[in-house]
């Protein structure tokens, strides 16, 4: 069998900054007392990563339990950042916050909070309930709506002084498509399209397969947003496609084709790629 690897797969630069960020700090509060170490929310959306992080101590705190981060104890802000309020009650509880929001987010909240005080209709598109875009909705306020497709864009009342932007692992289709039905209603629509190139990269990388392999295996946690869509893709370009998270679920049919391909999502680490890719070769 040959493995063909996308040219760009795995961890993104704010993955890898929020790993590396919550580690330093499990190690900290080793020699520091054993201070405890919350992450805010699961950290990333990998279930591999967040075990190992768990098993040297990292606890998860969901927002609506802020009141476990006692003065003294280390809150880790994952990569999708968070809102200003929570930010706020955390540091009222005395609790050391590092935040490791990834830069392109920051941007955009830093965006949100701006339009937002020249009286701009902020539209995030979007996955409602991802932790990316709840945050981004934080800075702008009650000057936030939420669309997920184009047909709900059409639905919304667009004032003069409306801007869109994008959740970084949105779909570059969907944004287009959204950002066309919002000038259809207001041409005067400020567009920002703020969707990350480590997004469209991973998606042009995959492409590149197409033709080459005889399926594709997409590696990642189900619950990933940037994973999902590397999925959908993988199905338009390939007819034999998976969605696996570590090499337990490679399909036994995968084992006698020729060549497999290969992508992974943003959060997903590179030990877990190599070994899916040493299961594929051993035929294991």
């Amino acid at each position: 069998m040959k493995v063909v690897r996308a040219k760009v797969l795995g961890f993104c630069m704010g993955v890898r900054r929020a790993v590396e960020t919550a580690s330093a700090a499990l190690e900290n509060s080793e020699k520091n007392g054993h201070k405890k170490v919350f992450t805010l929310g699961p950290l990333i959306h990998n279930p591999l990563v967040m075990d190992s992080l768990e098993k040297k101590g990292a606890q998860i705190l969901e927002p609506s339990s802020l009141e476990k981060a006692k003065s003294g104890s280390v809150v880790v802000i994952r990569a999708h950042g968070t809102t200003p309020q929570v930010v706020s009650a955390l540091e009222n509880q005395g609790a050391e916050i590092l935040d490791a929001t990834c830069p392109r987010v920051h941007l955009s909240q830093k965006r949100a909070a701006e339009w937002k005080k020249k009286g701009f209709l902020v539209v995030i598109a979007g996955d409602k309930n991802h932790g990316e875009v709840v945050s981004i909705s934080g800075y702008a306020e009650n000057h936030a709506v939420v669309v997920e497709s184009a047909e709900e864009a059409l639905k919304i009342e667009i004032p003069e002084k409306t801007v869109l932007i994008a959740q970084t692992t949105f779909s570059p289709v969907e944004f287009e498509k959204i950002a066309s039905a919002l000038k259809q209603k207001n041409p005067s629509v400020q567009i920002f399209n703020s969707i990350c190139s480590a997004t469209m990269e991973r998606q042009n990388a995959l492409k590149e397969l197409e033709g080459k392999v005889d399926a594709i295996l997409v590696i990642g946690g189900k619950n990933s947003a940037n994973t999902r869509r590397l999925f959908e893709t993988a199905s338009l370009i390939c007819g034999k496609t998976a969605l696996i998270e570590d090499s337990s679920e490679i399909p036994d049919s995968f084992f006698s084709l020729k060549t497999v391909g290969l992508t992974a999502g943003a959060s997903t680490p590179d030990f877990v790629i190599d070994e899916i890719e040493r299961a594929l070769l051993s035929g294991k």
